[in-house]
């Protein structure tokens, strides 16, 4: 056989090895029936959130305070044409099922309720802003956090996934929540439950797990992670899905960084957590933890390195 004919012949085994798709342990092509959302869309419709939470910031600037109301009305048009079509795309990613009754319905009642929340939204990501504000010396004013800290683009991501997984919606939440942590190194899952007045200062590496549940004015920085310790596994050895097991992490607290907090653990409020402490034990309100302090030694001509 010439080495020509066996070329082609190697690629077509491979083609058609590549459009079954199937593994032993799935089918990885979607169902022609499970619609997929467009990635571009979803962007757009997150500039857009980003745009009408804070105008002027993000997207067009503002030319005159007066043509606020059209400004945002008009965006607020495209983020309510751009959440019912991406809705209607992922209502039947999950099972295969649309929902009771239209589906098109569906969709635009869960647009709507999204934009009801979207002031909401906004007040708590004002205090986000203020509790930044307020506990960073470098910040020189509200415009320069909104403006510059990937920390506020990181919230209003998770802010707007949260509200999201509230009201039902699959898959979309999970893919802005990625979104912001590809552009900001924070990486939130949409689930965590965070309060008012959050504060991550630096943000990079920073890592909340699904089922966190954090209360208000808590500041951490780079590195933290609050994850889980272990995963609960069912008869066939598989994650049970949905247990709390991340941290409870309650009002007033500062994580320094890289701490790793482990587990569903609850730190108690007005807690410190110095830098790079491994915590898997709850700890009670008004706690400080520390690294054991380092040892100074004398050492010649590198003899004990």
């Amino acid at each position: 056989m010439d080495n020509n004919k066996q070329g082609i012949e190697t690629i077509e085994l491979a083609i058609a090895q590549l459009s079954n798709g199937r593994s032993i342990d799935a089918d990885y092509v979607p169902h022609p029936e499970r619609k997929l959302p467009s990635i571009d869309k979803l962007r757009e419709f997150v500039d857009l959130v980003r745009a009408v939470i804070f105008p002027g910031y993000f997207g067009a600037p503002i030319t005159h305070r007066e043509s606020l109301p059209h400004f945002i009305g008009v965006r607020i048009e495209k983020i309510y044409d751009l959440l019912a079509s991406q809705i209607l795309s992922v209502q039947q990613f999950e099972t295969g099922q649309s929902e009771a009754g239209s589906p098109a319905e569906h969709a635009a009642a869960t647009a709507r309720e999204f934009i009801a929340v979207l002031p909401e939204i906004r007040r708590v990501l004002c205090t986000d802003v203020k509790a930044i504000y307020d506990g960073d010396p470098a910040a020189k004013s509200h415009g320069e956090i909104i403006f510059c800290y990937p920390s506020i683009r990181a919230m209003i991501n998770h802010r707007t996934a949260h509200t999201l997984l509230k009201l039902g919606v699959p898959l979309i939440p999970r893919i802005i929540s990625e979104m912001s942590h590809s552009e900001t190194g924070i990486d939130i899952h949409p689930g965590a439950q965070i309060g008012d007045y959050f504060c991550i200062d630096h943000g990079t590496g920073v890592v909340i797990g699904e089922t966190c549940v954090i209360g208000n004015n808590v500041r951490i920085y780079q590195g933290v992670t609050l994850g889980a310790k272990r995963f609960v596994l069912d008869k066939d050895g598989n994650p049970v899905k949905d247990l709390p097991r991340h941290p409870i992490i309650e009002d007033n607290v500062v994580i320094y960084s890289n701490a790793n907090i482990l587990g569903r653990i609850t730190i108690g409020r007005n807690s410190i957590i110095g830098g790079s402490v491994w915590v898997t034990k709850s700890v009670p309100p008004d706690s400080r933890l520390q690294q054991q302090k380092a040892v100074e030694s004398t050492f010649i001509n590198g003899l004990g390195i």
